[in-house]
């Protein structure tokens, strides 16, 4: 998927390169875009899990939750199953952007949704609805994860996500 596309790999090139019968992998997934959701969903969930411990000594629950989104957003730029995709078949992507969120967007939102919870208690983050927090913060993320290359052709990536920071401190700040 990464050297071809998701578009012009096929179920028997995946049993190829992973060494298993074309039987074993059929059995397991119908066609080659279930293989690619349950490739998103490990994948991009270990690259959040080693965005949260980019933020796991600061002292503020705000603090944890802000430095694990920019760390987010810096690491999925660079993973390569991410840029493949964006690159290669950005239409895969559309459908968790216009109709409905993944399993591993889901998982973030959780995660999101526990920190915002943390910054209650610790005094960090401002009181409101926390499921729309939550939703709030997963859109703003996603869309640097999706727009970051094109943003960045004229203004430099690490102002551009300390900005990031800043709005997202801002928006939480009590």
């Amino acid at each position: 998927m990464l050297a071809v596309g998701l578009r012009r790999t096929t179920l028997a090139e995946i049993s190829r390169t992973a060494k298993v019968s074309r039987m074993t992998l059929y059995r397991r997934f119908p066609d080659v875009r279930s293989v690619l959701a349950a490739l998103m969903t490990r994948e991009f969930g270990a690259v959040l899990r080693q965005a949260g411990n980019h933020g796991s000594a600061a002292p503020t629950a705000r603090e944890r939750l802000v430095l694990s989104c920019v760390a987010a957003v810096r690491l999925l730029n660079t993973d390569p199953l991410m840029r493949a995709m964006l690159d290669k078949d950005a239409e895969v992507i559309l459908p968790y952007i216009v109709e409905r969120l993944g399993t591993t967007q889901q998982a973030g939102e959780q995660v999101v949704l526990a920190v915002l919870g943390a910054g209650r208690h610790d005094g960090s983050i401002r009181i409101s609805d926390v499921k729309v927090q939550a939703r709030a913060i997963l859109l703003v993320v996603q869309s640097f994860v999706l727009s970051l290359r094109a943003a960045t052709t004229d203004v430099a990536t690490d102002d551009l996500l300390d900005e990031l920071a800043h709005h997202l401190d801002s928006a939480l700040r009590p």
